[in-house]
């Protein structure tokens, strides 16, 4: 009797985790994370919500670029996660198609691109990078099946992911806004999964 392949699994990518309330890792308290691959081999994100006190100034003098001139010299580097937290990655939105590629960039489906190589600091230091960005310092990181069990104890609500939360929203509010988006409001949140 032959064997029927195994349901594939849910794919959150392009997708915020909203960290409930009750989320006993201390790191993730309060977060919403932006999830840029999604597998059965693990997960990986970057938290949009938790500004560092460094700024992309701080950042560009650090690797020796010129800094923006603009608002953007004076966003906040955030905290990505604690994975590779010596690490910069930039979320920033889809390159059009006539931009260069950088070196090393992955394409979000349906959503961001994610890029870690230099090169996309240097763009921007020149004004020829993208506009809207996100810099962190670290990851977000799940191994197979980590995410997955997190969500089903009551770790984590998940949404489709909205750019403007990211890039538009007041850093104090993006938390309140992603819960939005499934018309939760923060204060009907217990810390205490239901039970039956």
């Amino acid at each position: 009797m032959a064997s029927t392949p195994a349901e594939p699994g849910i794919n959150l990518t392009n997708q915020f985790l909203i960290a409930m309330p009750g989320m006993a890792d201390e790191t993730f308290a309060g977060a919403v994370v932006y999830l840029c691959e999604h597998s059965d081999k693990g997960a990986l994100g970057l938290v949009i919500n938790k500004p560092t006190d460094i700024t992309l100034a701080n950042l560009f003098e650090k690797v020796e670029l010129q800094a923006p001139v603009d608002d953007l010299a004076r966003q906040p580097v955030y905290f990505g996660g604690p994975v590779q937290t010596e690490r910069g990655f930039v979320l920033h939105e889809p390159q059009a198609n006539d931009s260069p590629a950088f070196n090393s960039t992955l394409q979000v489906p349906g959503g961001l691109e994610m890029t870690t190589s230099k090169d996309v600091l240097e763009a921007i230091a020149h004004g020829q990078g993208p506009r809207r960005v996100l810099v962190t310092l670290g990851y977000s990181g799940w191994g197979a099946g980590q995410l997955e069990d997190e969500i089903g104890r009551n770790g984590w609500l998940t949404v489709d992911a909205r750019p403007e939360i990211i890039f538009d929203t007041p850093v104090a509010e993006r938390y309140d806004r992603a819960l939005a988006l499934l018309g939760i409001d923060p204060r009907m949140l217990s810390q205490e999964a239901g039970h039956a």
